[in-house]
């Protein structure tokens, strides 16, 4: 998302926004971080960072006709609406302070400082609110990411309560569940409410394991998994392929190669 004015613009007082990041703790000393969500993933920053091009050190981020630079949204409902994507299920939601040099774009921001001011933890993946951050089974090198978990879901992995992340970025950023965040619907009550399976009749045996088969779920594995794994694998082959032209072409364009976080 490319800035639609033609220069830095250098503001006269900060600017409140809205992201998702990944939560991370160190696995050396349990120090706690963020990573973005796309570019900048694999760099980690604190509660107060300067943005860096992964590209190129040759200008100072954010370029007009590069893509770096922190991004933030103007809007607390985008932000959330972002966070139902299944890519950022396992995001948490940060309020930041915007300030430094910036480009603006249709929704929000692209700057070149960030302050962390609020976390907000939005719900664990089974609907329930969470509870903590628990280990989401992968991470960067030294660096483990988390993901919002209720108590029960967390099971035997180790659960990092909200005042425990907090003390881990410093003690100086609150760390809340996210109560406005989109949450599994409740049952549907009134008259409207639709009729739902018949609970008396007995359940389908599984076609693999002969043991009952629960309700709308259907076996793992199916040719039509295998298909849509393979054409996701395709899609994803085929962007990667489009932004390597694109980087190239900006790479001629500034006479080197080209950075968002």
């Amino acid at each position: 998302m490319l800035g639609t004015r033609p220069a830095q613009e250098h503001p006269d007082r900060p600017y409140p926004g809205f992201k998702l990041a990944h939560a991370l703790v160190a696995a050396e000393d349990g120090r706690a971080g963020f990573a973005g969500l796309s570019i900048g993933a694999q760099r980690v920053y604190g509660t107060t960072a300067e943005a860096s091009c992964v590209w190129s050190r040759r200008h100072a981020p954010p370029r007009r006709r590069c893509s770096c630079g922190f991004y933030c949204l103007h809007s607390l409902a985008e932000a959330r609406a972002l966070s139902c994507a299944t890519a950022n299920r396992a995001a948490v939601l940060l309020e930041v302070v915007a300030s430094g040099r910036f480009v603006r774009y249709e929704r929000g921001l692209r700057y070149s400082h960030q302050r962390v001011r609020a976390v907000r933890v939005g719900p664990c993946e089974c609907g329930g609110p969470a509870t903590g951050l628990a280990d989401a089974g992968h991470g960067l090198v030294g660096w483990r990411c988390l993901m919002p978990r209720c108590a029960a879901c967390a099971a035997h992995r180790h659960l990092v309560t909200f005042g425990s992340f907090a003390r881990r970025l410093g003690g100086l950023v609150p760390v809340i569940p996210d109560e406005g965040a989109a949450s599994w619907p409740g049952p549907v009550t009134g008259a409207s409410a639709r009729p739902g399976p018949v609970t008396g009749a007995p359940a389908r045996p599984s076609p693999v394991t002969g043991a009952p088969a629960r309700p709308g779920v259907s076996g793992a594995g199916s040719p039509a998994d295998a298909e849509a794994v393979a054409a996701l694998g395709a899609e994803i082959a085929l962007v990667h392929a489009r932004l390597d032209l694109l980087q190239a072409q900006l790479s001629r364009l500034e006479g080197g190669p080209p950075g968002g976080m």
